[in-house]
């Protein structure tokens, strides 16, 4: 059996910088030889996409919490079935746009349902199936939000559900991540995102290094 590969999520806020960041790792590993595969939540699979669509749109209360976490983890359980795992086992290195940590963020904490409920959702859906490693993108609800309203500013960008959320929603979501980052201390890295685009790669490649270099882990399969 080939060696197997890593899995790896990217959270935060909105506009935090998470996608940018999976673009340059993603060429960081291409570039050592590694196989790849940067994916994103919700969506990652045809199914997936479609209940993205579903969450996304519309106005912000279409959905309270609790349906917003079901369609969550359906989509979530679709895209670890039929793209996560089977990437992983052939070797790949899967770099995803948020994952469980941002269910219980946004709708643990966000909408109230509280973490231990989101927990045992999981759990029921996917065992103890996590992440590797979970990158924590640490920067105040206030520039987050500065920052998607330049976005949304721009041609062809427009908001969904959550951006449209007031402000004290995402300051729960904020600080539950905090809360996400201590209790899962083993599998996560809080990583300051309101430096340079290049300090916070260089971050990420300083985590990565120590996670995994004493497990050959980084070591191409060529």
């Amino acid at each position: 059996m080939g060696v197997k590969g890593q899995f790896i999520a990217f959270e935060g806020c909105e506009g935090s910088g998470k996608t940018t960041q999976i673009k340059l790792l993603t060429k960081i590993l291409v570039s050592k030889g590694f196989d790849v595969l940067a994916t994103r939540e919700p969506g990652g699979s045809p199914g997936g996409e479609d209940v993205r669509t579903l969450l996304k749109q519309g106005h912000e209360n279409r959905w309270d919490g609790l349906s917003e976490a079901l369609l969550l983890y359906a989509a979530r359980h679709d895209h670890v079935e039929k793209i996560i795992k089977p990437a992983i086992d052939k070797g790949t290195w899967v770099l995803c746009d948020r994952f469980s940590d941002s269910s219980f963020a946004y709708q643990g904490f966000g909408r109230g349902l509280g973490l231990q409920t989101l927990e045992k959702l999981h759990t029921l859906v996917l065992g103890d199936f996590f992440p590797d490693l979970t990158f924590i993108f640490d920067i105040p609800p206030q520039e987050t939000y500065e920052r998607v309203l330049r976005r949304r500013s721009r041609p062809g960008q427009g908001g969904d559900r959550f951006d449209d959320m007031e402000m004290a929603f995402h300051q729960r979501v904020y600080e539950g991540y905090h809360v996400i980052a201590q209790k899962y201390a083993h599998r996560c890295a809080v990583i300051q995102a309101t430096v340079s685009i290049e300090a916070i790669q260089e971050n990420i490649v300083g985590v990565l290094e120590k996670k995994f270099s004493d497990s050959g882990a980084l070591k191409p399969h060529v």
